[in-house]
């Protein structure tokens, strides 16, 4: 079943769409305050569309992604306690908690590294609002964390190129089949 090598190709084709840039900017943006599909979604497919533009493509996804962050921020500064019931229905409360602990022991590093990380970001960037961490060493973290997640994908998929696009096009039918599996594993471990 070809599921998934459709939906790769209309990615290919919506990442060379004239108004990609704002649809990356935008996802960047609810992701790291309220959105669950992370900004490599589009991020990826742009950069193998055209590997020229990777560069402008991670700085406008970090930017963004930062620009979000500091939603977040505002979210946990004033409406922490409004969020609970949100961030229990969705199931990352656990996380929140887990990001509490980690803000007491290491601070600017808790964000610096969940920036980088699969880790939900949404997470820590409303906790570090919550616990009114410094502003711009939040700031700091997330451009140098997220910066530097966003830049290694555009930089590994350049490096990559037509090979990279051709293997993913290739393999992408049963990396998706897997995904899907591994989803309802984890599903009902959870559950």
């Amino acid at each position: 079943m070809s599921l998934f090598s459709d939906l790769y190709d209309s990615a290919l084709r919506w990442a060379r769409h004239r108004h990609a840039e704002r649809y990356l900017a935008g996802l960047s943006f609810a992701e790291s305050s309220f959105f669950p599909i992370p900004p490599e979604a589009i991020l990826v497919p742009m950069t193998l569309a055209e590997p020229r533009k990777g560069w402008r493509f991670a700085s406008v996804t970090t930017v963004a992604s930062v620009l979000g962050g500091a939603a977040g921020y505002a979210i946990g500064w004033f409406a922490a306690d409004a969020v609970e019931p949100i961030l229990r229905s969705v199931g990352y409360w656990d996380g929140y908690l887990l990001a509490i602990e980690w803000f007491a022991m290491w601070g600017f590093l808790t964000v610096l590294g969940a920036g980088f990380s699969p880790i939900p970001y949404k997470i820590f960037t409303i906790a570090a609002g919550a616990l009114h961490m410094l502003f711009p060493l939040f700031v700091l973290a997330s451009l140098v964390g997220r910066g530097a997640r966003f830049f290694l994908v555009a930089g590994l998929i350049r490096w990559g190129g037509r090979p990279m696009e051709q293997k993913l096009r290739r393999h992408v039918d049963l990396v998706g089949w897997i995904s899907i599996a591994l989803l309802v594993v984890l599903y009902l471990v959870v559950r």
